[in-house]
C-alpha cells in the first residue's frame, strides 16, 4: 500500500481534512448509509455505458472499501484500478485494486497517467474542491475521461435548517452549485463539461433513524463545529422540527441533491474562447 504524507498545514477552508480523516476512520459506522452510494453508483454507470472510453488505467478516487471497483472491473476488464482513499481503514477493506492512501488533491502520481478517473460523492468532503480538479486534470492523460459526482446545495435542506434553530451551529457541509461547479472544470482545463442534476428523496418515519443515518454518511467535519455535546434543550428544539416535517402519512422526505460530472481532457489551444459547461436539468425523481 502506497502512503502520502500530510500537508504541512491546513490551509483555509470550512472543512478540516483531519476531522474528514476521523470521520471515516470507521468503516462499520458508514455502513448504513451504503444504500445511497450504492444507488447513484448504479446511477453512473447507466451514464458511462453511453460513453466511449477503454482507459488501460483507471483511478477511484475517494475509493472507500472499494465498493464501485468490481463493477469498473467488470465494465473495464483490460485495465489496472488504483483506488485510493484517505481513509487507512477504509483501505484495508478494498479489494479488487492496489490501494493508494492520499490526498485526492495531492495525488502521488505524474502527470497524463490516467486514461479515467471516476469519484463517487467524495469531492464535497475537500476543502478545496478547485484544487483536487485541476490535480485531476493534471494526472489525467489526453483524452482521458472524468466522471464523478458530489452533493449539491439541496441536499440535507431539511436538516441544515433544523440544526440552525436548534443550536446555531452549522452541522451540514457547504456543498457547491452546480453552476460553479461546472466553471471550476472548465477553469480546471476540462473543456465543454456536462453537468446534470436530480434529486433523490428518502423517505423516513422516525426522527431517531433519521438521526443515525446522517451520521453514517460521515459526520460534521466543518472547523466552525460545536465542540461538545448537543445539550438536552437543543436536541428537543432539533427533533421537535423534524417532527414538524412529516407529511399527512407521518413521513419525512429528506431531499439529496445529486450532481453528474463527466468531461474529457483534450488539448486546449490557447487561441480558442472560452468553453461553457453544458447543463441538463431533468425532473425530479425519487429512489425506490
Amino acid at each position: 500500500m502506497t502512503f502520502l504524507p500530510e500537508h504541512a498545514c491546513l490551509l483555509p477552508g470550512t472543512i478540516d481534512p483531519l476531522v474528514v480523516r476521523q470521520c471515516f476512520a470507521r468503516p462499520s459506522r458508514l455502513r448504513e448509509s451504503a444504500f445511497l452510494r450504492r444507488e447513484i453508483a448504479a446511477r453512473m454507470h447507466e451514464r458511462l455505458a453511453m460513453i466511449r472510453a477503454e482507459p488501460s488505467l483507471v483511478l477511484d478516487a475517494g475509493c472507500g472499501e472499494g465498493d464501485d471497483l468490481a463493477a469498473l472491473h467488470q465494465r473495464f476488464p483490460r485495465a489496472k484500478l488504483l483506488g485510493l482513499d484517505i481513509s487507512h481503514p477504509m483501505l484495508l477493506a478494498a479489494k479488487g485494486a492496489e490501494p493508494v492512501c492520499a490526498d485526492f488533491a495531492a495525488l502521488p502520481f505524474p502527470a497524463d497517467s490516467f486514461g479515467m478517473l471516476w469519484s463517487n460523492l467524495a469531492l464535497h468532503w475537500h476543502p478545496e474542491p478547485r484544487r483536487a480538479l485541476a490535480e485531476w486534470r493534471r494526472v489525467l492523460g489526453n483524452d482521458g475521461l472524468l466522471l464523478f459526482t458530489c452533493f449539491g446545495p439541496e441536499t440535507l435542506a431539511i436538516v441544515r435548517e433544523a440544526f440552525r434553530q436548534a443550536d446555531g451551529y452549522a452541522h451540514i457541509l457547504p456543498f457547491m452549485e452546480m453552476h460553479d461547479l461546472g466553471d471550476a472544470l472548465v477553469d480546471a482545463g476540462f473543456p465543454s463539461p456536462v453537468l446534470d442534476r436530480e434529486i433523490l428523496t428518502v423517505t423516513y418515519t422516525r426522527v431517531e433513524k433519521l438521526l443515525a443515518d446522517i451520521r453514517a454518511f460521515g459526520g460534521n467535519a466543518l472547523i466552525g463545529r460545536p465542540r461538545g455535546l448537543m445539550g438536552k434543550a437543543a436536541y428537543r428544539r432539533l427533533t421537535d422540527f423534524l417532527e414538524a416535517q412529516k407529511d399527512a402519512g407521518g413521513n419525512i422526505s429528506l431531499p439529496f441533491e445529486i450532481i453528474y460530472a463527466h468531461a474529457f481532457c483534450t488539448v486546449r489551444q490557447p487561441e480558442k474562447p472560452r468553453e461553457s459547461p453544458l447543463f441538463f436539468h431533468p425532473g425530479f425523481r425519487s429512489a425506490p
